[in-house]
């Protein structure tokens, strides 16, 4: 082996060990429990999306060790701008709300309640779902993660399904199971989503299509905590606060997005792709998210985002799970 070969190896190996490692993704080997309904019309200068809020593909076994509740169907109403524009600087701040929705009527919901050391939610280091495409985050009482099945998705308290990271068989569906640019769904400002694929040239259809890159990477410098109420030690990717924006490492822009021609927007526009790193699904929004993706809109009792508390209820017409192993009785 060429010796710098050997020492590019050796490095990659030593960071591959320092990473933590979560318990693998829970396997989709299960029927939902029901039918999928959505449908998306244009209604004047809305997109509006209604869902039952049940995938149309397997799922994991629901309750589950590192998640207590089960999926139950919900009343999805969201509305989207038909003509989105972005505003100047973007929406920025932590979201408490939804950040968009699958063309299946399953809502992207990246981020998480939990927080360094079980305090409060107003903490802003909240841990990471994924700590990769294959890996799921790990919290303090639940050593066994957040339950995260092979679509990246799992249930909140109030029954709802909703996606952490890349809806793996939705995308295995939607694009046949081929390299293309493939739209998944919409953020709720309205601007389409795709997955994975785009064209190399922005502007150019007939260019080579190429796996996108995040503009995100770990930082360098230690998180400087106080090991009480923020962590110490090296960033390593369990937190989002972990990553930062280095504008041009990537392909995509501060928002997870770029401007260009898609196939469903042959003019152009502008469009967020999700990814296989951090941050997976976008966590921010170029345009106005629209009210109707608040959580408190979509249920004022749900808690999209978090893993809720031991035994918790699948909604209505959930069944009651068993704690999480390592939760506190």
């Amino acid at each position: 082996m060429n010796p710098t070969h050997y020492l590019l190896f050796a490095a990659a190996a030593l960071v591959a060990a320092d990473a933590p490692k979560g318990p693998p993704l829970k396997e989709a080997d299960a029927k939902p429990p029901g039918q999928n309904k959505v449908t998306i019309i244009v209604k004047g200068d809305k997109r509006v999306i209604e869902s039952n809020g049940i995938p149309d593909h397997k799922v994991a076994t629901f309750p589950n060790r590192g998640n207590p509740n089960a999926i139950s169907e919900q009343k999805y109403h969201l509305e989207v701008p038909a003509n989105p524009k972005p505003i100047e600087g973007g929406a920025g701040g932590r979201m408490m709300s939804a950040w968009g929705v699958a063309l299946n009527g399953i809502v992207f919901d990246p981020g998480t309640a939990e927080v360094y050391n079980d305090g409060d939610r107003s903490n802003p280091w909240h841990y990471e779902a994924l700590m990769s495409n294959t890996e799921m985050g790990t919290t303090p009482k639940i050593k066994v993660g957040l339950g995260l099945d092979q679509n990246h998705g799992h249930v909140q308290p109030n029954g709802a399904y909703h996606y952490h990271g890349l809806p793996t068989l939705l995308l295995e569906r939607l694009s046949g199971g081929e390299k293309k640019m493939t739209h998944v769904g919409w953020a709720a400002d309205g601007f389409p989503v795709y997955a994975i694929y785009a064209y190399a040239k922005s502007e150019d259809p007939q260019s080579e299509l190429k796996k996108m890159k995040s503009s995100y990477r770990l930082k360098s410098a230690d998180r400087g905590g106080d090991g009480k109420e923020t962590p110490t030690g090296k960033p390593d990717g369990s937190f989002g606060l972990d990553f930062e924006y280095v504008a041009g490492s990537g392909d995509l822009d501060a928002f997870g997005g770029r401007s260009g021609v898609t196939p469903e927007f042959p003019k152009g526009t502008y469009y967020y792709v999700m990814t296989e790193e951090y941050p997976f699904i976008p966590r921010k929004h170029k345009g106005a998210a629209d009210p109707s993706f608040s959580k408190q809109a979509m249920d004022p009792h749900s808690n999209l985002g978090g893993q809720g508390g031991p035994g918790a209820k699948g909604g209505k017409n959930g069944k009651k799970g068993p704690p999480p192993e390592g939760a506190p009785k």
